[in-house]
């Protein structure tokens, strides 16, 4: 049987039997307390945690999973893998054990299903679930039934909480699929007897004391690998053989120019890569782009893995893109995200395996040498961390490769150097100090959360002061031209919180006259906190007050918040849904919104995003704000925002007409009443952010006004400034001016390339290496890039090229340097290296990458003396680095 006949069997059987048929959910889940969907019931824990309304007793799916726990056995066994299929049908308080075991073999046996021969499947229970034993032995010998203890055969959802025994069936492959097993002993494990099938019986709940409650309605759980199954029913002995595989593979080894089965190192590789390109490509389609935190760089980890195996079978360029066809092939009609994601899905693989390939020769090649250089057997974790940060090698990978060698990796000092690196990073986006002092929690046990009422209005009368404080301690006064921070019993300032600004404002009461400077909160969420500065008066703990919220700024800040949300939904109606929220910033004076998305839009992307955002603001559509529990607002389809913790009960914010919500997301935001309140929405900017991460800059409402004024301006500015009279001519006059500055790019090329022209070039050889340096009597920064570029590409692949020049700033000469290095040289004659110490000479500064670098500024007669030496010191360089 085919696979695309098993998946479609287990859902019929299941259907016929009372049980809804859901279609599979996405990889990511939305639970924010996973990261990947790992197993068929994720999608309705809900369900079997009691928090929605049952729509449903009874379901069965085809569930698509991530797991990469063992990520390092893909290709080494015949049945582990990132992502694969997991048919499940479930009970929330209808059947339970004597149902799922008759339906169970009832599928596996009868001739109208799988058709499986009964003397090849064994039995294992729970040792202290005799139940379920009793129940077996209708269907199966007592010899075949095993029991099994609390480790193997008891499911736990966490220390306490819902649990019960499992079942599990077993396939015998039979003895020629491994010998060293044990005849009738499934419990032994090895590559004979193959678990199938698992039912699991949530009965109970266990208590903090690790005692055992029965539940009031008790659920079935079961799951069974679709890849497995194929096996079973293919007659294969490994799941890389089946249809789900064999396809990929085989598009793989054309790509690599190998033979399926000529050598086992050819084959590893090729099943890593089928594996691994699967995942890549189900995971993009569901959203998720490579990245450097989360489930981004799970994603990144596994691609980058299997670009590695692709080296080793010779592959030369980006080729996981060109499979991404035979993968679409295998799930054809099956999960339609494949398609219609394709394009997306492309780019991602493509885009990614070309920025690793950049840094992967280069990278490897370091990494041999530190492995050649290892004392005792062991990678020092500060040189794994600069594989990490510099050429981007996953700590898996460095490990990996070094274990190919028999060398270990310090694991503990690269995590140090992590840590370090995010300290300093945190430190660097430091607010101002403003860290969360303990002072701020002691006033929360002693005065509880603040209540805020600035939903619902900006105007509070009668807040009263609860502390304050000044210089981080409590306070019992300020007085006129102090400042502090002041705690209300209730407020309707909105605090700095989920990208929005908080709210700027006044205090005032009879004589007295504060300014709120901003507002936080603090202590876990629990405490507003609210900055001041005292202009008249005195304020004094324990006085009532009126707080008022600048209307004009919370207004600007509500369209700029709203108009985030607007905006999401247009790029995904644009782009395609895997666009998703990954940060935003809101405030009176615009908005970023940071989302996730392979390359950067298109001239006319972006103006359709634009054109279909103003739609929804010509329609004026209203916006509606309800309290939900989460789990009912998720099953509403509503946007939550990964990693983002939400309580029991969550703010919906929804924009729509009399079609339906166009935008649904969980907000705790403040907002307009109407999409025709933000006036128009003007997109300014479209940047990246990181790898698969976009930014867009937008305004609104009066904001958006002055944006278009200030653009036509700038383009009016532009025309005098190139003397011309209108728009279209200046356009004509920057036309002409780049081609004046490619006339003259060409001849400084020429004068490279002949060595005449003012040009001074000497090159030697190093260990190797080929080294030029070269001196320009004047030339931009712009200029000597593309000079040393060309000159690097006519040396080789082992080359590091240097040119040095001035530049005229101001009237006076300015040193400019720049380093190339081509791949094979990059890790052993690192242009940033080079520049960094050669610069220092003169008073200068710079630095790069490996392949390129460029610096500049310092003395100019000191630097006219060092580049005379130049090439002396370029060899210095070379000998030192070379030699490690």
């Amino acid at each position: 049987m085919k696979s695309t006949d098993l998946r479609s069997a287990y859902l019929k059987f299941f259907g016929e039997r009372g049980h809804t048929v859901r279609p599979s959910s996405s990889l990511v889940p939305e639970d924010p307390s996973l990261l990947f969907t790992v197993a068929g019931m994720v999608p309705f824990k809900p369900q079997f945690l009691g928090q929605v309304k049952l729509e449903f007793t009874r379901a069965a799916s085809c569930q698509k999973c991530i797991r990469t726990n063992d990520i390092e056995n893909v290709g080494r066994t015949r049945r582990h893998h990132t992502f694969f299929e997991m048919l499940g049908n479930f009970s929330f308080g209808d059947y339970f054990k004597r149902e799922a075991v008759a339906w169970a073999w009832e599928f596996l046996t009868s001739p109208k299903w799988m058709a499986l021969p009964p003397e090849r499947l064994w039995v294992s229970v729970y040792e202290g679930d005799p139940e379920a034993a009793e129940i077996w032995a209708g269907f199966v010998r007592p010899e075949r039934i095993f029991r099994l203890g609390e480790k193997d055969n008891f499911w736990n959802m966490g220390p306490t909480g819902p649990c019960g025994p499992c079942s599990e069936i077993y396939y015998d492959f039979g003895r020629e699929a491994d010998p060293s097993v044990r005849e009738g002993d499934p419990a032994e494990g090895g590559d004979r007897y193959i678990e199938i099938w698992n039912n699991v019986f949530t009965q109970f709940d266990r208590r903090p004391d690790g005692g055992l409650d029965p539940l009031p309605k008790r659920n079935i759980d079961t799951g069974m690998g679709l890849e497995r199954l194929a096996a079973v029913k293919q007659g294969k002995l490994s799941n890389f053989d089946t249809d789900l595989f064999a396809p990929i593979i085989a598009a793989a080894a054309e790509a690599a120019g190998v033979r399926v089965g000529a050598e086992a190192r050819t084959d590893l590789s090729l099943k890593v890569i089928a594996d691994h390109l699967r995942a890549g490509a189900f995971l993009v389609a569901d959203g998720v782009q490579p990245g450097n935190e989360g489930r981004s760089y799970v994603l990144r980890r596994i691609l980058r893995r299997a670009v590695r195996h692709g080296r080793l079978l010779g592959v030369k360029g980006a080729f996981l893109h060109r499979l991404y066809p035979a993968v679409r092939g295998v799930f054809a009609g099956v999960y339609p995200e494949l398609d219609a994601r394709a394009a997306a899905v492309t780019a991602a693989l493509k885009d990614e395996e070309e920025r690793f390939g950049r840094t992967l020769d280069a990278g490897s090649e370091l990494l041999a040498g530190l492995l050649a250089r290892s004392r005792g057997g062991v990678l020092d974790g500060a040189e794994a961390f600069k594989l990490y940060d510099t050429f981007g090698f996953p700590l898996e990978l460095t490990r990996e490769i070094a274990a190919e060698q028999g060398v270990g990796v310090d694991e503990a000092r690269f995590a140090a150097e992590l840590e370090a690196q995010r300290t300093r990073a945190r430190a660097a986006h430091a607010s101002g100090g403003h860290g969360d002092d303990p002072i701020y929690g002691a006033l929360a046990t002693r005065h509880g959360a603040t209540r805020f009422l600035g939903y619902e209005t900006l105007r509070l009368d009668g807040s009263r002061v609860l502390a304050l404080l000044k210089d981080g301690k409590e306070a019992a006064a300020l007085g006129p031209g102090e400042s502090g921070e002041v705690l209300l019993d209730a407020t309707p300032f909105y605090a700095l919180g989920g990208g929005q600004a908080g709210d700027r404002g006044r205090l005032a009461a009879a004589g007295l006259e504060v300014r709120v400077l901003e507002t936080l909160r603090k202590a876990g969420g629990d405490l507003i906190v609210h900055r001041v500065e005292v202009a008249e008066g005195t304020l004094a703990a324990g006085r009532t007050l009126a707080a008022e919220v600048d209307a004009g700024r919370r207004r600007a800040t509500a369209r700029h918040h709203s108009a985030t949300h607007v905006l999401h939904a247009a790029l995904r109606a644009v782009l395609g849904e895997h666009v998703q929220q990954a940060g935003s910033e809101v405030g009176p004076e615009g908005l970023r919104f940071d989302f996730h998305h392979p390359r950067a839009l298109t001239p006319e992307e972006r103006r359709a995003v634009e054109d279909w955002a103003n739609e929804r603001v010509l329609g004026d559509s209203p916006c509606r704000v309800r309290e939900l529990k989460v789990a009912e607002a998720k099953a509403e389809g509503a946007m939550a925002l990964f990693g983002e913790k939400y309580g029991e009960s969550v703010r919906v914010v929804s924009f729509g007409d009399a079609s339906g919500d166009w935008s649904k997301e969980l907000c705790g935001g403040t907002h307009v009443g109407a999409s025709g309140e933000l006036g128009q929405i003007v997109v300014t900017a479209e940047s990246s952010v990181s790898s698969g991460v976009r930014r867009i800059e937008a305004v609104a409402g009066m904001a958006s006004l002055a944006a278009r004024r200030e653009e036509q301006e700038r383009a009016l500015g532009l025309a005098r400034a190139l003397s011309a009279k209108t728009l279209p001519e200046a356009l004509q006059r920057a036309e002409k001016l780049q081609q004046r500055i490619a006339e003259l790019e060409e001849r400084l090329g020429r004068a490279l390339r002949s060595g005449g022209g003012g040009l001074e070039g000497q090159d030697a050889e190093v260990a190797g290496f080929r080294l030029y340096f070269g001196r320009l009597e004047e030339a931009d920064l712009e200029q000597l890039k593309s000079l040393a570029d060309r000159k690097r590409d006519e040396l080789g692949e082992r080359s590091c090229v240097v040119l040095a020049s001035g530049e005229r700033v101001e009237g006076a000469w300015r040193p400019v340097v720049v380093a190339a290095s081509a791949k094979g040289a990059a890790g052993a004659v690192p242009a940033g290296g080079f520049v960094k110490d050669f610069t220092a000479r003169f008073g200068g500064r710079g630095g790069g990458r490996p392949e390129f670098a460029q610096g500049g500024g310092g003395d100019f007669e000191r630097f006219r003396q060092a580049a005379g030496e130049g090439l002396a010191l370029l060899k210095a360089f070379a000998e030192r680095a070379s030699r490690g």
